[in-house]
């Protein structure tokens, strides 16, 4: 069904938009009667306000729409902390809604919250609307006047301001570390593969490679598209038990996790005889196994970087569209030598 707006309701009762307006908001110039077959009708027919439309030059909620693909992921909720952090120091209000990686879902919190309910919206993409290259939903909301920040995440062909993390740098230095380790046989597991950013880390695995000397190997590449991490066990040990690795690298802490099974289930040590390395910086790596060497994306400077870029905007009307990289650095625990 078509969106009901105050032109529609203007044009039902043969009144101008003012006067609908005025109605809609009690105002003491309409006659009650009036007054109450408008209201009546609206709530009938459905009608919400577009407050952009209606007031956007005047209009500020200093509310900020956070949209993140998932809860599941620590990183994310690094992420989330950086924004509510600098979004309370600069005194704004943060509404997070979760996509469950659905595009469906991140259709509706945008076409929800774009009535006026909050100023800008800061997201990363859920992995459903990457795939169906469909973004069209980001464009409404920017032509409409509500300001997108994307994190992590984000959507290349957009014109909108973008926090990235270094991912072809980050997987290519840590190449470069292990092999300077001493390790020659170098795996790479990935769980997001058909992302854009599992696909820039598997090209910084392969950089690294290069740069060091060492021969790119399709068998040391293990990509799951399984998304129950409970399975991924049952995936990773015939990798592990066939290829005689001294090193795996992985794009996130529940798979390298089951790498380090994996290991130990064949008889091997870790870091002695297999070093592990995994992508984000979370509770996982801190308590696993031998604790867990990271990749840090930086998810709180994230967060951070992105909510000031947003309200930057919001305040000073920048047009410049900005992208900003946040570059990573190893966290050194025991499962490397």
């Amino acid at each position: 069904m078509k969106k009901l707006t105050i032109k529609d309701i203007a044009k039902e009762f043969n009144v101008s938009i003012s006067t609908v307006s005025k109605a809609l908001n009690d105002s003491y110039e309409i006659s009650n009667s009036t007054k109450e077959k408008i209201q009546k009708y609206a709530k009938e027919h459905n009608y919400k306000p577009n407050f952009n439309a209606l007031s956007l030059k005047n209009r500020s909620t200093k509310t900020i729409g956070v949209i993140i693909p998932t809860m599941l992921n620590y990183f994310f909720a690094q992420v989330f902390k950086g924004i509510e952090k600098t979004a309370l120091e600069k005194g704004y209000k943060v509404i997070t809604c979760i996509s469950n990686q659905s595009y469906d879902k991140e259709i509706e919190i945008i076409e929800m919250l774009s009535n006026g309910s909050i100023d800008g919206f800061l997201l990363s993409l859920a992995k459903e609307t990457e795939l169906n290259n469909n973004f069209n939903h980001f464009k409404d909301s920017i032509n409409n006047g509500t300001p997108i920040v994307m994190f992590d995440r984000v959507a290349q062909s957009i014109e909108c301001d973008k926090v990235i993390t270094d991912d072809l740098e980050g997987a290519s230095n840590t190449v470069e570390f292990l092999y300077k380790k001493g390790h020659k046989k170098i795996a790479f597991v990935s769980t997001i593969s058909d992302l854009h950013i599992g696909k820039q880390r598997l090209l910084g695995y392969k950089k690294g490679l290069e740069k060091m000397g060492l021969p790119f190997n399709e068998d040391l590449v293990l990509n799951i598209v399984e998304r129950d991490y409970k399975k991924y066990k049952n995936i990773v040990r015939p990798f592990i038990k066939t290829n005689d690795v001294d090193a795996v690298i992985t794009t996130g802490e529940s798979v390298a996790v089951s790498v380090m099974k994996a290991v130990k289930k064949n008889g091997k040590k870790i870091p002695k005889d297999v070093a592990v390395i995994a992508f984000s910086n979370g509770i996982l790596a801190r308590h696993s196994s031998p604790k867990m060497t990271t990749i840090s994306q930086h998810g709180e400077t994230m967060g951070q970087t992105a909510a000031e870029i947003l309200i930057d905007k919001l305040e000073n009307k920048t047009k410049e569209v900005v992208t900003k990289v946040i570059k990573t650095d190893l966290v050194i625990r025991d499962s490397t030598r």
